[in-house]
Formats: C-alpha cells, structure tokens, sequence
C-alpha cells in the first residue's frame, strides 16, 4: 500500500464513482480500478460494493477514508515544510467555506493573501452548515474552515480564531414593501413570503426562530443554492434574511437592503485542526488574524428571534 493508491481511493470516494475519479485525476479508468483492487488485496477488505456503475462504500471502506486522509495530509505536510525553506512558491491550500462568508470575508483574505504568495493555489470547498464545515477540517477534507454561528464558535477537537460578527439584513425588490433607510422589526415580516436556506444555516435558523416568536411567515422558497436568493428577490418570489455579507453585492445588483431590529448576529471563525497545518496554512491564518480584528458582543444586542437550532 502506497499513498498514490490512498490518493486514487479517496477520489473516488470525493467524485462518488470510477468514471469522475478517472477523469479528475486524469487517468484511464481500468488503471485506476486496478490500483484499487491493489489496495483492497493489501488491506485484505473490499472498500466498495460494485452496483452496475455505481459504487457504494462497504463498512471497511468507510473506515479507511479519515486515516487515508491523514496518511495523504501527512505526506503533503512534509513535501511544504521541506519546500517552504525558500519560501511559499507553490503549494495548495485547501479552504471549507459556508456560502455567505465565502462572499466576504472570505474573497477579501484570499485577494490579500494571493498578493502575497501568488504561486500558492487556493481551492474554495462549499459547505452549507457550520457542521459541515467543522467536519470537513476534521476529517481532512479542508485544511482550514470559515463558517458562522449564532453563538460563539467552540469545538472540542479544533482550533478556533474567532475573526468578525456579522449582522443579518433584510433583501427586498427595489419597490419592495418598506421603505428604504428605515429598519425593518422582525414582527413587521408577518405575513410576508420568504427565501430561506435549508435547515442547519444561520438563515434558516433565523426563520424558524421568527415563528418561534409568533411571527407568521410563509415559506416561498427552500434552497440549497444560495447564489439562487439574490436573483429570486429581485423577481419577486420573496424576500430573504441574509447576513450582510451580500449587501455590496446585492445593493449592486437593484436590491433594496434594510436593517432588521432587534439586531440579530452571526460569529464568524476560522478553524483548524490543532497542528500539523501545512506552511500555506499557517500563512493565510497570520495574515487573516492580522487584518480581521475579532469582535463580540460588546458590538451590539442580540436581543432578535432566540436561536432554536443546533448550528454547530
């Protein structure tokens, strides 16, 4: 057993399937699935089961994917450390964002970062729940993790360098219901048609905390595609709390962006695993500690719909 052969099983489990992983990794098909095959006969297990074309993990299989990442991490961890000796010239680092903050602050600390190791690759890896994002850097998916929570980020098995909060915000058409410059009250969205995200994002959450409260909202739209609200509000179809991350680019685009009262607000953190982070990783931290200045709740109330959901 090798780590290229760690590497090809874990594309396959990443692209769910041969033909994907093939094409990913720019290899023929039959290569990889003797590389496989290899492995499974060294570990002495099937890592999937074979149904038709598709490909299902086997119990074995699943048990191999957090140490193969660590094996495949390992090895990328010491090929930068040794060449981080001349200095950041290359590399990838890997990041797990949720999609707002990925908007911002996340695009601003990649441009200032990339101004300073332009030969370092970033990928942008999507998550759509605080959990997800904790979990893909725990289990090695990501190496570093940008998520928000309504309450203060903690993690027992990661590290946590809390950066901004950010505040949510209401999206409205241009001739939408309230005026512009005057804060909307929570209670004054009853009976208004919204677009939410789906259950275990900070927007859902603050839907469901609205009803919670008596407010009554109807549910226009439940999606998972985030770069889909912008555009539904700006149609009509309803309208959407959003953290104010979108408000440049939103208020760009026609929307008309209120603030709501009480103010409601998300803390948002970098996280990563404890040690053994790559040199590009230790980098991108130092520079976002140093242009993000952490803030709290001495920014502000709280004191909008309670959270009622478990957002980590």
């Amino acid at each position: 057993m090798d780590v290229r052969q760690l590497e090809y099983f874990l594309a396959v489990v990443d692209h769910g399937g041969f033909n994907r992983a093939a094409t990913a990794l720019y290899l023929s098909q039959p290569s990889l699935s003797q590389s496989i095959r290899s492995l499974e006969r060294d570990l002495g297990s099937e890592l999937f089961h074979r149904i038709g074309r598709r490909v299902v993990l086997t119990d074995a299989g699943t048990a191999l994917i957090e140490p193969a990442r660590a094996a495949v991490r390992s090895l990328e961890f010491a090929r930068a450390s040794v060449e981080s000796v001349h200095g950041l010239r290359g590399g990838r680092l890997e990041i797990a964002a949720m999609p707002s903050q990925s908007i911002s602050p996340l695009t601003g600390l990649i441009r200032r970062f990339t101004a300073d190791h332009p030969e370092v690759s970033v990928t942008m890896r999507a998550a759509f729940t605080p959990r997800d994002v904790t979990e893909m850097v725990r289990t090695g998916v990501a190496e570093l993790g940008l998520l928000a929570s309504p309450d203060a980020v903690s993690h027992p098995r990661l590290r946590v360098r809390p950066l901004r909060v950010q505040r949510f915000v209401l999206l409205t058409r241009p001739d939408g219901p309230f005026p512009p410059g005057a804060a909307v009250r929570y209670e004054q969205l009853a009976g208004h048609r919204l677009i939410v995200g789906q259950r275990g994002t900070g927007l859902r959450t603050y839907v469901d905390a609205l009803r919670a409260e008596g407010v009554e909202v109807t549910v226009a739209v439940e999606t998972e595609h985030r770069v889909a609200i912008l555009p539904l509000v700006l149609e009509g179809v309803g309208l959407a709390v959003v953290t104010d991350a979108w408000r440049d680019l939103a208020e760009r685009a026609g929307a008309r962006v209120l603030d709501l009262e009480p103010r409601t607000l998300l803390h948002v953190a970098l996280v990563s695993r404890p040690s053994g982070l790559t040199p590009a990783a230790r980098a991108f931290m130092d520079r976002a500690m140093t242009d993000e200045t952490p803030t709290g709740p001495e920014d502000g109330p709280t004191d909008g719909p309670e959270d009622d959901g478990d957002n980590r």
